[in-house]
């Protein structure tokens, strides 16, 4: 089979490359004299190159989180393209309030035929909402829509579900959906990059609970958002005041 050839995009390295010639048996410091000068230099030029490709990995790791994470800090305010106004919502998966405000949010979000948002922002205090989190970027990758109906099925579960058989609902939820749950779920920490992605950004934009909800607007530039305090009585007058602006 031949060798996948893997670019860096912004500084055309061909990282495949690299790791190859590094890890060639004809370069490797088991084939070579070490007390040779020339050997020597040669083994200096292999881990030179080893410490190369170890940047060039954790660049192309944070360039995919940045890619694929939702928001920054100046975009995370704004309704997505398409839509004038959106409803942003950063959520425990663990959390009592974000179960019962989950259902409002996505009626609300029909009602008016304005998008939902969704960030993480998993709290230390609760012991398996980080877990339920990145199980939920698995799901992702499926389909944002699996995605988030893995996070509402995990909502519902909520008051049964422990850290102890988290991965048992997690496969129930597939083997509905057809999907297998891998036995190591996220080996590169991808998923978790994602979700400390969001954590951060929640933590930049000083948010302390869950859940926050904000109703995102793109019609008064000088009043792109506005914070939900109660989502049980003011999240529909909340979208009326903004709809109106």
């Amino acid at each position: 089979m031949q060798a996948a050839r893997t670019r860096d995009t912004a500084s055309k390295i061909d990282v495949g490359a690299l790791f190859r010639n590094a890890f060639s048996p004809m370069n490797s410091p088991m084939n070579m004299k070490i007390n040779s000068p020339m050997n020597m230099k040669k083994t200096n030029t292999i881990c030179h190159r080893l410490v190369i490709l170890s940047l060039l990995s954790l660049v192309a790791l944070a360039s995919t989180v940045r890619s694929a994470a939702q928001d920054t800090v100046d975009t995370v305010f704004h309704p997505p393209k398409g839509s004038q106004v959106a409803i942003v919502v950063f959520e425990d998966l663990e959390c009592p309030m974000c179960r019962r405000t989950a259902p409002l949010v996505e009626q609300a979000s029909k009602t008016y035929k304005i998008p939902v948002i969704r960030h993480d922002f998993p709290l230390p205090l609760h012991p398996w909402s980080y877990q339920a989190a990145v199980m939920a970027r698995f799901f992702d990758t499926h389909s944002k829509a699996m995605g988030n109906e893995f996070r509402d099925y995990i909502f519902e579960n909520q008051l049964e579900v422990t850290l102890q058989n988290l991965r048992s609902y997690a496969e129930k939820f597939g083997a509905a959906h057809k999907v297998d749950l891998p036995y190591v779920l996220d080996p590169g920490g991808k998923f978790a990059a994602l979700v400390n992605a969001d954590r951060d950004l929640g933590k930049a934009i000083k948010i302390d609970h869950t859940p926050t909800v904000y109703i995102v607007s793109s019609r008064n530039p000088n009043h792109p958002y506005v914070e939900v305090k109660e989502p049980a009585s003011q999240l529909y007058s909340t979208i009326d005041a903004v709809m109106k602006e």
